[in-house]
């Protein structure tokens, strides 16, 4: 008899998790499984009122060939997403009101909750589709006997124990196609372009960014010196035919002295919006160099939109690889590239925190470029897992 799956995706959205969940569908359904969307990432876990049929058509949807059968044509999630953890809610769904008393940090673990709506559901198992912050809690219902495998997918490309996360690809050639275009409008004002990046743990989108547009930038895992990043970034207008130079920034990468500045209120995993360091730096060249800027926040645009063609073949080897899982009565595994081969590793310990950009064989510290040297013999994004 084949198994029924649960499948959600959580936190930001990348160009991929379309790729995962028809194949999921298609892949399941050939060994006999039925596939089961959980709609809004955990929240549909959290919210989800068996007795209330609207809230039964918002958090769940029996999946098939027929309703994904295009899917993977476009961007975003079908299933749509959420920044919701179960283990931190700041309120209560109304039809569960009073029944959970807060913690000593006044919110709510609606772990009993998640596990008694999936025992409703019937779940054999559950594939989720998340970053670091949704695999946290992927890891969590592990460890309380959920038969759960997990992806990753991240245009940080942060995700422990795997070298690449769905959407990363995709980013980095949004950010590319999107330097190349404005360096006609940079050049032609002769000034110096600033472009911020995705990145608040991690520097690898700004990095490869970097690598393949021969930019200067700027990574979460280093201080630069402002007074030689300003000195280089000068020299390489004055050096320039065209009379201008670019640099893209990590959105938490700073300089000595500077510390990130962050705004609203935490998510549900306490991160906070940070203030775009690309208009700092602007202020700082042109009180500094006097030289006029153009900022660009590289960041929504390169999420959105359809998956390039590693994202949809990384994606979809994915999702095969989970269904192996299941057929093989596996759990507790994340789907990974290691070595630059795939492979089953464990689901990241979230105590960890995220994976980060190995400075020394990674960045040149004293050009604040990308090192092109010593890459034989490295797997194709060049680091290990």
């Amino acid at each position: 008899m084949g198994k029924r799956i649960g499948i959600l995706t959580g936190g930001g959205d990348v160009p991929g998790l379309n790729s995962v969940i028809k194949t999921v569908v298609y892949r399941g359904g050939e060994i006999g499984c039925e596939v089961t969307g959980i709609r809004r990432g955990w929240e549909g876990l959290t919210h989800v009122n068996f007795d209330d049929e609207s809230s039964k058509g918002r958090y769940i949807q029996d999946l098939n060939r027929d309703n994904t059968r295009i899917i993977d044509r476009t961007g975003g999630t079908y299933l749509h997403s959420s920044r919701t953890n179960p283990s931190k809610m700041k309120a209560l769904p109304g039809h569960l009101d009073g029944a959970f008393n807060p913690g000593a940090n006044g919110k709510f673990d609606m772990t009993p909750q998640v596990l008694k709506n999936l025992e409703t559901l019937r779940l054999d198992y559950l594939i989720a589709i998340g970053g670091d912050d949704t695999l946290s809690y992927a890891s969590r219902l592990h460890h309380e006997g959920v038969r759960i495998i997990a992806i990753p997918k991240t245009m940080d490309n942060d995700v422990r124990n795997t070298e690449y996360c769905i959407g990363f690809s995709t980013a980095i050639t949004r950010a590319m196609d999107a330097i190349d275009r404005q360096r006609t409008t940079v050049g032609s004002h002769e000034r110096i372009g600033i472009f911020r990046i995705f990145g608040r743990d991690a520097g690898y989108t700004a990095l490869y960014t970097a690598y393949v547009s021969s930019l200067r930038c700027a990574i979460p895992e280093f201080k630069f010196d402002l007074g030689r990043m300003l000195e280089i970034l000068s020299k390489d207008k004055k050096d320039n035919p065209s009379n201008y130079a670019l640099v893209v920034l990590s959105e938490g990468a700073g300089w000595e002295g500077y510390e990130v500045r962050e705004r609203g209120e935490p998510d549900a995993f306490g991160h906070r919006k940070k203030i775009n360091v690309g208009e700092d730096l602007a202020d700082e060249i042109k009180a500094r160099i006097k030289e006029e800027t153009i900022v660009s926040d590289l960041t929504y645009d390169l999420r959105s939109g359809s998956p390039d063609f590693v994202d949809k073949m990384v994606a979809s080897t994915f999702a095969g690889m989970a269904i192996d899982c299941v057929q093989q009565n596996l759990s507790g595994l994340m789907m990974a590239i290691s070595g630059g081969c795939y492979a089953n590793v464990t689901i990241p310990d979230p105590g960890l925190g995220p994976r980060r950009v190995d400075v020394a064989s990674m960045y040149n510290t004293v050009r604040y470029r990308p090192n092109y040297d010593h890459k034989l013999g490295l797997p194709i994004f060049l680091t290990r897992a």
